[in-house]
C-alpha cells in the first residue's frame, strides 16, 4: 500500500499536476509542482495507517479515513459475489484488490473494496466470505468464537471464523469453457471498437481537429479533383476507419478476456480472465435464475454469440462467455442450466478438458437439454404484420411527403428517391428478421429441473432469455391501443435477478393466460 497508493493517486491527479506545472513555469517557481506532489503522496501514505478490516462470524467490516472516519459493515450472509483484480503494479508486488458484492447499488465511496491485499491471503479470504454458500447447500455450521490472525507486515487485523469442515461439493471442479485465441476474430463484430474510438474522435473535433483537417491541402486537393476523387477518398477513409475500429476491438478483447476460464465446483462459479489486469469473479450458483444468449446481428451471421448469467444479487448483465462460437456458448449454457445431463456424460475421473472451440471435448456425445435446442413458438401473422408496419412507417411517411412535394411542382433530386428506396429495403429486411426471431416456449419441469420460460426478440441486438419459473415473482400483461386492435399483448415476467423484467412481446391474447399458468401454476388465482 505504501507504494501502490502514491503511484495510483499521482496518476489520478495528472490533470492537477499538469496545471501546477504550467503555473509554476509561468511564475518561475517549480516548487508548486513539488509541493502538490508531496501533498498527494503524504495523503496516499496515510491510507496505510488509517485502513483496517476484520471478519467476524456475522459481519465483514472496513474502517477508512483520516479526517472523516468511515466504517462499512456487510453481513456475511449478504455477500453475493467476490471479485479479485490485479493490474500490472499489483501483480509485480504480489498484491490484489478484493471487492465484495451484495447486490445493492452503492456509490463509489461506499463500495466494499480491500486494496493491496497480499495475494496469498486472497484464496482463503474468498473461501471464508463465501462459506455460507456451502453451508446453505450442505448444512454446515459455524462456531461462535472467531480465530484471530494478524498480518504483522501490514498491521491489519483479520478475524477468521472457525467453521466446521464443509461437506464435499456436489461434484469436482469442472472447467466448462475457456478462452481460445481464434475467438479474437469475433471481436470486430461488436460495437466495442466504436465505443472506444467515438469519445476520442468527439474530443478531437471539439478542440478544432476537424477544422485542421478540412483546411488541409490534402482535403482541398481532393475537393478539386472532382466527384471521383471525393468518392475514392471517402471509400479509403471508411476502410481505414473499419480497420482501425477492428484493431481497437481486438486489442480490448485480448486485454479483457485473455486466459478466460469458467470453473464450476458445484456451489460457486469461478470466472478468471485478463491480460494486464487479471480479474477473478466468484458467483454463488444458488442464486442462478437463468441465462441470456446475446446474438447481435453481425455475431449471429458469423455463427457466434455471447452468454450472460441471470443471477440475484449481482449486476444485471454478468457476462461469462464473450464473443465466441455458438457451440461453446451452447455447451456452457447447457452446463449452467442442466448440469446433471452434462456431468453424467463425462467419464468418472476423466475430468472435462476444453477443446479447440472452447467447449468440452466429445461435446457431440453430450446430451444437449431442451433449454438449448427447443424450438420457439411463433407469435402468429398479427405479430409479423406489426413488425413490418412499425419498420416501414417512417419510410412510408417520407414517401408520402416527397410525392406531395412533387405533385405541388417541387423538384426532388434522384438521389433522394434512391435513398428512400434503400431505406425501405433495409427496413423490410429488418422487419423480416425481427419477425423471424420473435417467439417463446415453456419447458415443463422434469425431475430436479424446474420449469423454464424461454423468450426471444430483437434483430440488431437479439436476446434469447432463459428464465427459471420459480424465480418469477409476478406478471404484468399490457396492451397498447394498437395491440388491442389486433388481439396481441406483451407479458412482462418480474424477477429479482438480472434485468428484473423479461418480456414476451406481441403474443396472441389467447396464449397469455395459459403461458402464465404453465410457468407459475396457481399464481393467477381465480379470475
Amino acid at each position: 500500500m505504501l507504494l501502490v497508493h502514491p503511484i495510483t493517486e499521482l496518476i489520478r491527479f495528472i490533470p492537477v499536476l499538469l496545471a501546477t506545472l504550467i503555473a509554476g513555469a509561468r511564475s518561475d517557481s517549480p516548487m508548486w509542482s513539488l509541493g502538490v506532489v508531496g501533498i498527494i503522496v503524504v495523503l496516499a501514505i496515510t491510507r496505510w495507517f488509517t485502513t483496517t478490516y476484520r471478519i467476524t462470524p456475522d459481519n465483514v467490516e472496513l474502517r477508512t479515513g483520516l479526517i472523516q472516519r468511515k466504517r462499512l459493515s456487510v453481513p456475511r450472509n449478504r455477500v453475493r459475489s467476490v471479485d479479485v483484480e490485479a493490474d500490472l503494479l499489483h501483480r509485480a508486488l504480489g498484491l490484489a484488490v478484493l471487492s465484495i458484492g451484495t447486490g445493492q447499488q452503492a456509490e463509489r465511496g461506499d463500495r466494499f473494496k480491500l486494496d493491496s491485499l497480499d495475494a496469498g491471503l486472497v484464496p482463503a479470504l474468498r473461501t471464508t466470505l463465501l462459506e455460507h454458500t456451502r453451508e446453505q447447500g450442505h448444512g454446515g455450521t459455524e462456531s461462535a468464537e472467531p480465530q484471530r490472525d494478524t498480518d504483522a507486515t501490514s498491521g491489519v487485523m483479520l478475524n477468521k471464523p472457525v467453521v466446521d469442515l464443509p461437506a464435499p461439493p456436489a461434484h469436482a471442479p469442472v472447467e466448462i469453457t475457456h478462452w481460445q485465441a481464434n475467438w479474437v476474430r469475433y471481436a470486430p463484430l461488436s460495437l466495442t471498437g466504436f465505443a472506444i474510438i467515438a469519445p476520442i474522435v468527439g474530443l478531437l473535433f471539439q478542440y478544432g481537429f476537424a477544422r485542421i483537417i478540412f483546411d488541409s491541402s490534402a482535403v482541398q486537393g481532393v475537393e478539386d479533383g472532382g466527384a471521383q476523387a471525393i468518392a475514392l477518398a471517402v471509400t479509403a477513409l471508411f476502410l481505414f476507419l473499419v480497420a482501425f475500429v477492428s484493431l481497437a476491438a481486438c486489442a480490448r478483447y485480448l486485454t479483457t478476456y485473455y486466459g478466460l476460464k469458467v470453473i464450476d465446483d458445484g456451489s460457486t462459479l469461478h470466472i478468471r480472465h485478463g491480460l494486464f489486469t487479471t480479474r477473478q469473479t466468484t458467483l454463488d450458483l444458488a442464486r442462478l435464475r437463468g441465462a441470456t444468449v446475446n446474438e447481435p446481428l453481425l455475431l449471429r451471421m458469423a455463427g457466434a454469440a455471447e452468454l450472460e448469467t441471470i443471477m440475484t444479487g449481482t449486476k444485471s448483465r454478468q457476462k461469462i462467455v464473450p464473443q465466441a462460437p455458438r457451440a461453446a456458448v451452447d455447451h456452457t449454457l447447457a452446463h449452467l442450466l442442466d448440469s446433471t445431463a452434462v456431468l453424467d456424460a463425462v467419464a468418472p475421473g476423466a475430468g472435462a478438458v476444453a477443446g479447440a472451440n472452447g467447449a468440452v471435448r466429445g461435446e457431440a456425445e453430450l446430451p444437449i437439454p431442451p433449454i438449448v435446442t427447443a424450438e420457439l413458438r411463433s407469435h402468429g401473422p398479427a405479430a409479423t404484420r406489426r413488425r413490418y408496419t412499425r419498420a416501414l412507417s417512417l419510410p412510408g411517411v417520407a414517401a408520402v411527403v416527397l410525392i406531395a412535394i412533387s405533385l405541388a411542382g417541387g423538384s426532388i433530386p434522384a438521389w433522394i428517391w434512391a435513398l428512400l428506396v434503400l431505406a425501405a429495403a433495409v427496413a423490410t429486411a429488418l422487419a423480416w428478421d425481427r419477425a423471424r426471431g420473435l417467439g417463446h416456449t415453456v419447458i415443463p419441469a422434469t425431475g430436479d429441473n424446474p420449469t423454464w420460460l424461454i423468450t426471444r426478440s430483437g434483430s440488431l441486438d437479439r436476446d434469447r432469455d432463459c428464465l427459471e419459473g420459480p424465480g418469477i415473482i409476478g406478471w404484468t400483461v399490457r396492451q397498447s391501443w394498437f395491440q388491442r386492435r389486433v388481439g396481441l399483448a406483451t407479458i412482462t415476467a418480474a424477477t429479482a435477478a438480472g434485468k428484473k423484467r423479461y418480456h414476451v412481446i406481441d403474443i396472441p391474447l389467447d396464449q397469455v393466460w395459459p403461458l402464465i399458468e404453465a410457468v407459475t401454476p396457481g399464481q393467477l388465482g381465480t379470475r
